[in-house]
């Protein structure tokens, strides 16, 4: 695909009926120190500011000093999100301008302890907490004037935030991560994005013990009332917002799958957790193999952590392997999934009780009948890469260290290049770092990361290991699905989304360079994502009718936000 650029912004004006402190406390209209003179005296605001009339770019340098003097992530972590109720306008040309940098603060891996610490750092009500004791309200709640703009939602019940596990009403901060992360990196306006919290309450003993938990003090609602509770809410979007788009977030195993199939088909709507990582996961090793020399139909996939992260990395590769020229069965084959329980093998305790998603992943018992495990009850990963060779080793199982020192050695001896992604988060909970995987391999792994970790030395020189984050996948996803109201979105546009990522890898034209994009770069690596899921939307009839190919473009780049103050002016109320 060829490179885009990006849209020139347009001067905007604004008219409000706000003054004095109600202009000062909307953060979608507060300018602070940056209103002129003319708005001052419009808008009744002298003596509520301090005469000195700055520049947005100077009141990014003074944040960013006061940000960068701090003495922990967490207490960075607050700030910006003080900053975003106060001014977000502020706050995002402070992260579009300096994305490598924010982006560990607002999400992965600070945002896991923003989650953990939620109850005791709340300060001022941002999204919406529709609670279960209140689900009658939920279309009350919904249908305020507030919410008439909203196009895109990030949804969570808070059961599985990243490896934390429940962290009940806390989850609310993967919500609005995500959606500063949508604004950041593909510019979705602010005021059209709502974060929502589903609180059925939680399971988790140091929240119900807490006297500051803020959420409903309650032990989880499951069953038929769970699954009411999420057909009122999502009914109630449907009707609300008949084009919004609606992203599951950190939804357990149990639930994640399901949701995504029950409603997948009647609305726009995905879950990151499963289409996103495997979006991220297949491009970036669609990149690798043009560093390996060893084509895709050749690979052999090692996933630890069967769940329903590792199950749909492992189904959009399968689908990329078929696209290859294997066939369905001969793609089913190239797949070893390993859980807490060994490898997903007929006939083994790790192969009971498991999800539908899980089984077409289950191998045969055949395939294993010459092996010699280690262990009577389980085939460990150790033994998988003794015997399945796999070029590839992918991880999202949460648990620190899961690709142990022995098994990435055995793995070594085999492949020439092994292709590893250790892509849990947040950072604490990787499955290796990616200076040990370097060292165990003599140099010769391909490695990218789920979160952030220190550059490695390569060649003598210091190598910013590729953070393989959804970040590269969702935000361009969602600008496309808002800007043309795509109607469903099926795993081919993560496909789509998937090869986009690749054609703009720095290693297809040197292949000692990086598998990704610089975070930096995540805007215009947004924008071809968007194209291509725009198009290839186009060719499977998911647009409106009136939608034209030559009007995709355009369309895509008239809804690209840029943080930048409007001109407000006042008018009279009716």
């Amino acid at each position: 695909m060829k490179e885009h650029s990006m849209p020139a912004p347009l001067p905007l004006s604004i008219e409000t009926e706000l003054r004095e402190f109600e202009v000062l406390s909307n953060p979608l209209l507060n300018k602070g120190t940056a209103f002129t003179e003319a708005e001052r005296d419009e808008l009744h605001l002298h003596g509520f500011l301090p005469p000195s009339i700055q520049t947005l770019e100077e009141q990014v340098a003074r944040r960013l000093e006061a940000l960068r003097a701090l003495g922990s992530d967490l207490d960075r972590y607050v700030m910006l999100r003080d900053l975003q109720d106060s001014n977000e306008t502020l706050f995002y040309a402070l992260l579009t301008q300096n994305i490598e940098e924010m982006l560990p603060l607002i999400y992965t891996p600070t945002v896991g302890a923003g989650c953990q610490r939620f109850s005791h750092l709340y300060r001022r009500p941002r999204g919406l907490f529709l609670s279960y004791p209140y689900k009658h309200l939920i279309r009350q709640i919904l249908a305020h004037p507030h919410f008439d703009a909203v196009e895109a939602i990030v949804v969570t019940d808070g059961e599985r935030i990243l490896g934390l596990g429940d962290q009940g009403a806390g989850g609310m901060g993967i919500p609005i991560g995500k959606l500063a992360l949508y604004v950041a990196c593909s510019g979705l306006n602010p005021r059209t994005t709502l974060p929502i919290m589903l609180d059925v309450g939680t399971d988790n003993p140091d929240c119900l013990a807490d006297p500051l938990y803020v959420g409903w003090r309650h032990q989880r609602v499951r069953g038929a009332e769970y699954d009411a509770f999420i057909e009122e809410f999502v009914s109630a979007v449907r009707e609300r917002w008949p084009h919004v788009l609606l992203q599951w977030e950190d939804f357990a195993k149990h639930n994640a799958n399901r949701l995504l199939g029950t409603y997948r088909d009647d609305l726009c709507t995905f879950n990151d957790d499963i289409q996103g990582t495997a979006a991220v996961a297949t491009g970036t090793l669609l990149a690798a193999i043009n560093v390996t020399g060893v084509a895709l139909t050749e690979q052999r996939i090692a996933v630890v952590g069967a769940g329903s992260a590792g199950c749909g990395i492992a189904a959009l590769i399968h689908r990329a392997l078929v696209e290859a020229g294997l066939s369905p069965a001969e793609a089913d084959r190239r797949f070893w999934l390993v859980d807490r329980q060994g490898l997903l093998v007929e006939g083994m305790p790790s192969a009971v009780g498991l999800e539908s998603f899980q089984q077409r992943f289950v191998q045969p018992a055949g395939a294993i009948a010459d092996w010699s495990p280690r262990n009577s009850d389980r085939i460990d990963l150790f033994d998988v890469m003794r015997h399945a060779r796999p070029t590839v080793l992918i991880g999202v199982s949460g648990q620190r260290g899961a690709f142990t020192e022995e098994a990435v050695r055995e793995m070594a001896r085999h492949v020439a290049q092994p292709v590893i992604f250790p892509l849990s988060n947040p950072t604490a909970n990787s499955e290796a770092r990616p200076a040990d995987l370097l060292a165990w391999t003599a140099g010769r792994a391909i490695v990218g990361t789920g979160s952030p970790f220190e550059p490695v030395e390569r060649d003598g020189r210091p190598y910013k290991i590729d953070q393989t984050n959804n970040s590269y996948i969702f935000p361009g996803v969602g600008l496309a699905a808002v800007a043309l109201k795509i109607r469903t979105i099926p795993d081919s546009l993560f496909m789509a989304a998937a090869k986009a990522l690749a054609a703009i890898s720095p290693a297809r034209a040197n292949p000692r360079g990086n598998l990704l994009p610089p975070v930096s770069d995540l805007r215009r690596v947004s924008y071809s994502v968007a194209l291509a899921v725009g198009l290839r939307a186009f060719h499977e009839g998911l647009l409106g009718e009136s939608m034209t190919l030559d009007q995709i473009e355009a369309c895509i780049r008239a809804h690209v936000w840029e943080p930048r103050y409007p001109i407000l002016r006042h008018v009279a109320p009716d």
